[in-house]
């Protein structure tokens, strides 16, 4: 088997087929880790917890503590996340794959044909193949952007260790998860950071609830944020700064821009169309339920394809896909996808959206966070769990906005894998208080509502009837 990229499909995969016994060889162009461990997951939620330690020194006056305004040393604050890369690359080092019985390669692959790849030169023929190559900034093509010196995701971590402080003033293009957790953090060590969104709402594809938490969660923390504004030109001044042009012709000075417009696929240079696999119009390698594509020999998992560009997602697709190609099992992708976005308060979500265009047939049940004692105790309570419920009150959906708020969505995401109902959470002993709370107290409010209504609220009286009747009887005693 031939897996195309080393980041977590490709290292997932590899090290799954090579455990099952197949021959493996993983073949990866720079390092294996991918994006999550390097620019991604580990460097942005490091910079996320210095600057929730830094936020939290001097807003807590009203709870009887006061502390004076945190100084935010940059090289120090570089080497928290370079340590939290180093401890955690082992897990991912090719010396890891290797121990599986797996073989690394150094070098940039390209198919050939249907069954056959070279890399760099050097012929190889496959079995079955899984390409696993990733996604990389989109960068749109707006006049001036191309000589700006913008940053990305992928690039801000090299220049801020190669700054000796953070920039005064920086411009955020994008208002997605990215945008939002990068801004925030770097507003609370103190950079004047400006966002611009297109959309009505920034994280669109969370709730609005969820949304309109978030957006005043940023602006408290000093974020301008401006909704529906798009940028039409970029003026650089070649230092890295320069100003950014609006479609009504303001200009927004900064000394660094940052653009988080989502995210592409992988596929320029790999010889798809020798390898007869087919793109999506969106340039996404074209997968089925299995993740095999129009070759049924090569198969793709991850941010290559058109499943959402999740870490925990890229994980499990490869591991199915590999145990698909390997074994010859057709084991299909099953929909639950949990996502979070790492601002304060997170944004948890899973399953069915809970905003205001339900299918029909389904409804939610809310527990606002004020009402939730964690939330008082800690004065947080700007938050809500929202359950989204089938006619059988089934949990088919849920969003969760608060303070580690993706810790208390797995509850959720395991009772959708096993079609568990309300009664089925409330029913369970959970511990008090947590913010997680909210999940059990959404659930213990739809039982109690279905105990005043319905057919279960009528076979209730009834039994309480004959219960009281056999009370009242010789034969109770």
């Amino acid at each position: 088997m031939l897996v195309v990229g080393g980041g977590t499909a490709g290292l997932v995969a590899a090290k799954t087929a090579a455990r099952f016994g197949a021959r493996v060889v993983l073949v990866e162009r720079h390092r294996t880790g991918g994006d999550c461990l390097w620019t991604g997951c580990v460097p942005s939620k490091s910079l996320v917890a210095a600057a929730a330690r830094a936020a939290e020194v001097d807003r807590h006056e009203h709870l009887g503590v006061a502390g004076a305004a945190a100084e935010v040393d940059l090289p120090r604050l570089a080497q928290h996340w370079r340590s939290a890369i180093e401890t955690i690359e082992p897990q991912d080092s090719p010396d890891s794959i290797r121990e599986t019985g797996a073989q690394v390669m150094a070098g940039r692959a390209v198919f050939t044909g249907e069954r056959t790849a070279s890399v760099d030169g050097r012929a190889l023929t496959f079995r079955q193949a899984l390409i696993a190559t990733g996604s990389a900034p989109t960068v749109p093509d707006l006049p001036g952007l191309a000589s700006a010196g913008a940053l990305t995701s992928e690039d801000l971590w090299s220049h801020l260790e190669a700054m000796p402080k953070l920039p005064r003033r920086l411009v955020v293009l994008g208002g997605g998860p990215i945008g939002c957790e990068l801004g925030q953090a770097l507003a609370r060590l103190g950079v004047q950071v400006t966002l611009l969104h297109s959309g009505e709402h920034l994280l669109a594809r969370e709730d609005p609830d969820a949304s309109a938490v978030v957006r005043a969660a940023l602006e408290r923390d000093g974020v301008h944020v401006r909704t529906q504004t798009r940028a039409s030109a970029v003026e650089p001044s070649g230092d890295g700064s320069g100003g950014v042009v609006l479609d009504d012709g303001t200009r927004l000075p900064y000394d660094r821009l940052l653009v988080a417009l989502g995210r592409s696929a992988r596929t320029a240079g790999l010889g798809l169309q020798h390898a007869a696999v087919d793109l999506d119009e969106r340039g996404h390698v074209r997968v089925d339920g299995h993740l095999r594509t129009s070759n049924p020999r090569v198969w793709a998992a991850g941010d290559v394809t058109g499943h959402p560009p999740f870490t925990h997602l890229a994980g499990v697709h490869g591991s199915l896909a590999a145990t698909n190609a390997v074994l010859g099992l057709r084991r299909r992708t099953d929909g639950i996808v949990p996502r979070v976005t790492f601002t304060d308060p997170e944004v948890a979500a899973v399953g069915v959206p809970s905003g205001p265009h339900l299918p029909e047939g389904l409804r939610t049940v809310t527990v606002e966070h004020a009402h939730l004692d964690r939330a008082v105790t800690e004065d947080r309570r700007e938050g809500f769990t929202r359950l989204v419920l089938d006619r059988r009150s089934r949990i088919v959906g849920a969003t969760i906005v608060g303070p580690r708020a993706g810790e208390s969505l797995g509850e959720v995401v395991l009772a959708l894998s096993q079609g568990l109902r309300t009664r089925d959470l409330a029913a369970a002993t959970h511990a008090y208080p947590t913010f997680s709370d909210g999940v059990w107290n959404a659930a213990v409010s739809d039982v109690r509502q279905s105990l005043g209504e319905g057919p279960l609220a009528r076979a209730t009286r009834l039994l309480l009837a004959a219960r009281r009747r056999w009370l009242d009887s010789p034969l109770a005693g």
